[in-house]
């Protein structure tokens, strides 16, 4: 009796829907994720159990390092022009078109309004580097901080504050903060603090 052969069958597998998949959770990932911005210090914030979330848009940011050094920024391009356009004024400093390019770019800065034209010439890379977070003179004789938030709350009156102080901050400096805040009648604030992870073991 003759053997029956069997037929054999095409390997290839429509590779269509795993593409369509793929492209899809990409494309999800891409619109639904929220990138981390660069900060000019690193902050390691003290914990807490409080899950209330910070806006992800309409904030004005104040970071304190362990230090004691200040550094703040706000969202959006446009604002941050008119921001500095207004410091300028406020401190008889002309800024050029390209200056008040490059500051829109930055999400936060710590460095006195007579240098930042200095800051502002360095290249992106040099402008991280440590010894150029020099922060922003918040003493009772020079608080450019304060003219900061004056300047800032002038463009943008619906934006919140948002304080980001490190664990190792002493509390002088976070009260010398809060009451140039209180001297502009700003008294509501947030604390950024991270999640406790297990508030039970205390």
């Amino acid at each position: 009796m003759p053997k029956v052969k069997v037929k054999r069958k095409p390997t290839a597998i429509d590779m269509t829907p795993m593409c369509d998949l793929a492209t899809l959770l990409l494309t999800f990932f891409m619109l639904t994720s929220n990138f981390i911005q660069k900060e000019p210090v690193t902050v390691n914030t003290p914990s807490s159990i409080s899950e209330i979330k910070i806006p992800e848009r309409n904030v004005m940011m104040v970071l304190v390092d362990k230090t004691g050094k200040v550094f703040f920024g706000m969202d959006g391009k446009q604002n941050r022009m008119d921001l500095l356009e207004k410091m300028g004024e406020a401190y008889s400093i002309k800024f050029t078109k390209d200056e008040l390019k490059k500051f829109s770019t930055i999400n936060s800065f710590g460095v006195p309004i007579q240098k930042m034209k200095d800051f502002l010439a360095l290249p992106n890379d040099q402008r991280d580097r440590k010894e150029n977070a020099l922060g922003i003179p918040a003493d009772s004789t020079n608080n450019q901080f304060k003219n900061w938030i004056k300047a800032a709350r002038s463009i943008n009156r619906d934006a919140r504050i948002a304080i980001k102080a490190d664990q190792k901050t002493g509390y002088p400096v976070i009260k010398k903060v809060m009451n140039t805040l209180q001297d502009l009648d700003e008294n509501r604030y947030n604390l950024i603090t991270s999640l406790e992870q297990n508030p039970d073991k205390n």
